[in-house]
């Protein structure tokens, strides 16, 4: 008990945001258009100024490294299997199928980085960032070339290209990597720079996340929108704390890369699902049903696994 306490407060902060972006939403402030915007502005800059002076200047994590890229690796491998097979199960047509893919396999980076750090703090932005600089372009690649394969990614694969080589917090994260290792560093005039515009980040992301949600999709989704949302709420905590016991990972990576595994979709899957011919609908319900769940699912298995 003392344990689901300690979780639910930390996370606390983080899912109040999304409620009150969702809040925002209702109220339509400070406008429909700026969120979007504003999304993108984070997406673009301030995330990515995070992810840089925090790699930059603190001592990335080694030990472990090696079974820890292995165990995301398989456990990726695992659901991407377990999902595709799902939806054959649930006769899921080729748009249908796309987005219930995606539902399954891909992860809310906002929701992850800043439970994580909530929970660790610099120990969780860290194997946070190594967890992000791995699953990004793998999740991208798998998501993309399903949609290819469906017939649906006419232009799949050039977006697949672009969307790898100025993804910005891949970019992000190599910088600060390279900064790191090479002993440069990140220079000193722009430590305080960076520090404004991080501190802005997740808060901003968070709430951009909560006025995301569509609410009125809840609705629509039927067997698909449940398995997807039983998928990746459960099924994939569960598989990666079992390879994480197995592969005997280090406590402190096992315990963030768990909050990584328990967050909801992401919601930059809706616009893929339109750009690419996906179910849009069923997509927009999947990422507001998962997130709202999430709120629950979290901490009970963070405090039970972690």
């Amino acid at each position: 008990m003392n344990e689901l306490l300690t979780v639910t407060a930390a996370l606390g902060p983080v899912f109040a945001l999304v409620v009150i972006g969702v809040g925002l939403r209702w109220l339509r402030f400070p406008s429909l258009e700026f969120w979007p915007l504003a999304e993108r502005f984070t997406y673009y800059l301030l995330f990515p100024s995070l992810l840089v002076l925090k790699i930059s200047t603190t001592e990335l994590p080694v030990a472990g490294v090696d079974s820890v890229i292995l165990a995301l690796l398989l456990v990726l491998a695992a659901m991407i299997l377990i999902t595709l097979l799902c939806g054959r199960w649930l006769g899921l047509g080729q748009a249908a199928s796309s987005s219930f893919f995606q539902g399954g396999v891909r992860f809310n980076t906002y929701v992850g980085l800043a439970a994580a750090t909530e929970l660790f703090g610099e120990t969780g932005l860290l194997w946070g960032a190594l967890f992000l600089g791995l699953m990004i372009p793998l999740k991208n690649i798998a998501c993309v070339v399903l949609f290819v394969l469906l017939g649906n990614g006419r232009s799949g694969w050039g977006a697949l290209f672009r969307s790898l080589f100025t993804n910005p917090l891949i970019l992000a994260c190599l910088l600060g990597a390279v900064l790191n290792l090479s002993g440069l560093g990140m220079p000193a005039p722009l430590v305080p720079v960076l520090e404004l515009l991080s501190r802005a980040a997740l808060p901003l992301g968070l709430l951009a996340v909560g006025f995301g949600l569509e609410l009125r999709a809840l609705k629509s989704g039927g067997s698909a929108l449940w398995s997807a949302c039983l998928l990746k709420l459960l099924i994939y905590p569960l598989l990666f704390a079992g390879l994480a016991v197995l592969l005997q990972l280090p406590d402190q990576a096992r315990a963030v890369l768990l909050v990584f595994a328990a967050v909801p979709t992401s919601p930059a899957a809706y616009i893929l699902a339109r750009q690419l011919g996906g179910d849009a609908p069923l997509m927009a319900a999947i990422i507001t049903v998962q997130t709202l769940l999430a709120m629950l699912t979290m901490p009970l298995l963070l405090a039970l696994l972690g």
